[in-house]
């Protein structure tokens, strides 16, 4: 327990000032995250819906072509089509927050004389569903970015509400209750000093 000193209820009023200090930065952190993670949520449900919609436009372009074309021709198309792309992951930097950046060097997505058949070798329906499949790659990846950065400020605004909390919740009241109560017995033992000078002044004056 804190001795009942003048010196250290000062101690405890700076120690109050400091956190409320504290808790005034936490805020203005946390609300400078809140707006970085509302202009990325925006593009990302978005981008999400998009790719929803084209995969399953790619599926229905699938599903044709199986029913028209033969599942080995299908196959060797799918073969042929693999290929590595290239991609840089870097780490970002968001306000003080690090994250994952990744950066695409090429496009997923090409046009019909960029692949690797001839037009003898496809068809129109497996054409629409390769280059589906292309563009939700190509989102895809452009998401992964979004990502690293939506989970990065969602884990810092969850720690940083935390943290405001416990500070205003119960380390504020917990040093403005002994504040109280020290002041008050201070109060008290001057009161008690005062009367007992008073009286002694009274006797040496007899």
């Amino acid at each position: 327990m804190i001795q009942p000193t003048r010196t250290n209820l000062l101690l405890l009023k700076d120690r109050l000032h400091a956190v409320v200090n504290c808790t005034t930065i936490l805020k203005g952190r946390r609300q400078a995250l809140i707006k970085e993670f509302l202009k990325i949520t925006r593009p990302l449900m978005q981008s999400r819906e998009e790719v929803s919609q084209a995969y399953a436009r790619a599926i229905d372009a699938l599903q044709i072509s199986k029913a028209r074309e033969s599942s080995v021709a299908i196959n060797a198309l799918a073969a042929i089509n693999r290929r590595k792309i290239a991609v840089e992951i870097a780490e970002g930097n968001l306000l003080g927050l690090r994250f994952r950046d990744l950066t695409m060097h090429e496009t997923v997505a090409r046009s019909f004389e960029e692949r690797p058949y001839d037009v003898h070798g496809s068809s129109p329906w497996l054409d629409e569903a390769i280059e589906e499949f292309e563009g939700i790659v190509e989102e895809m990846l452009s998401l992964a970015n979004f990502e690293g950065k939506f989970r990065r400020l969602a884990e810092e605004l969850v720690r940083l509400t935390r943290r405001i909390r416990i500070l205003e919740e119960r380390i504020t009241p917990e040093l403005n209750v002994a504040i109280h109560a020290m002041s008050q017995y201070l109060a008290e033992r001057e009161r008690e000093t005062y009367f007992r000078l008073k009286r002694f002044k009274g006797y040496a004056a007899r």
